[in-house]
């Protein structure tokens, strides 16, 4: 029987891993090209205490979280969402590149490290898509980051806890308290399926915080104490659409 290694070195020579931002071959196989690795926009400094957005020394709070009471515990993003994460998340959800979510979930892992110890979450949750949304992509993104998130994070993985019961309109499309209403009630979760009481929230994109609101509702209806929020990436504006 073959070991892992070099059932590892066969698929990579089979199925080269694909740099997530310039989307070349990457060199021996690893995660991300070098020199790309570079580029990623890595959050670093002053963060709010709620979401994790970048604010300046003088806020403790991002004025977002400063005006609306948020249901989730505490959130942190990895990366700022810039034109980079803005092409390599576009190509991760939109053009197929399932794949990209591995990388990406084990590079976010990595950088929260130190918030997953001091949170110790219970399992690791996706923020679920609508099924019609499902059968047309064929994946759903944050559930691709939270597998590859659990398993760099040695975490459980719960993916049918959470469950969206209506189809909303495009966030994005949405000013923030249009984004808050649509997403009232969408979010629930499974029967049958024990809630943890330290639930940790993966989604690829934060802005408002209007989705990890509705998703921490559910589960916190389910049993879960505390809801963490870990987002792949995060804006650095206010109130804005992304």
């Amino acid at each position: 029987m073959p070991g892992r290694s070099v059932i590892r070195t066969a698929l990579d020579i089979l199925y080269p891993r694909r740099c997530p931002v310039c989307h070349g071959i990457t060199p021996g196989g690893s995660l991300i090209c070098p020199a790309c690795e570079k580029r990623l926009p890595f959050i670093s400094g002053r963060r709010c205490r709620k979401c994790g957005k970048p604010v300046s020394r003088a806020e403790t709070l991002c004025r977002d979280c400063a005006s609306v009471p948020h249901v989730f515990t505490q959130g942190i993003g990895v990366f700022l969402y810039d034109e980079v994460m803005r092409s390599t998340v576009s190509a991760f959800k939109y053009r197929g590149r399932r794949e990209y979510g591995i990388p990406l979930g084990v590079l976010a892992a990595r950088a929260a490290a130190p918030a997953l110890r001091a949170w110790r979450p219970g399992a690791v949750v996706p923020v679920p898509v609508h099924a019609a949304k499902l059968r047309r992509r064929g994946y759903n993104q944050a559930e691709v980051l939270a597998r590859s998130v659990a398993a760099e994070a040695g975490l459980p993985l719960l993916t049918k806890l959470l469950v969206r019961r209506k189809k909303t309109e495009a966030l994005k499309n949405l000013d923030p308290e249009a984004r808050r209403k649509s997403v009232t009630e969408a979010f629930g979760t499974a029967a049958g399926v024990r809630c943890p009481e330290r639930v940790l929230l993966v989604d690829d994109i934060y802005t408002t915080g209007a989705t990890a609101d509705g998703c921490a509702a559910a589960l916190r209806a389910a049993g879960a104490d505390r809801v963490y929020v870990l987002a792949l990436c995060i804006g650095g504006g206010y109130l804005t659409r992304y």
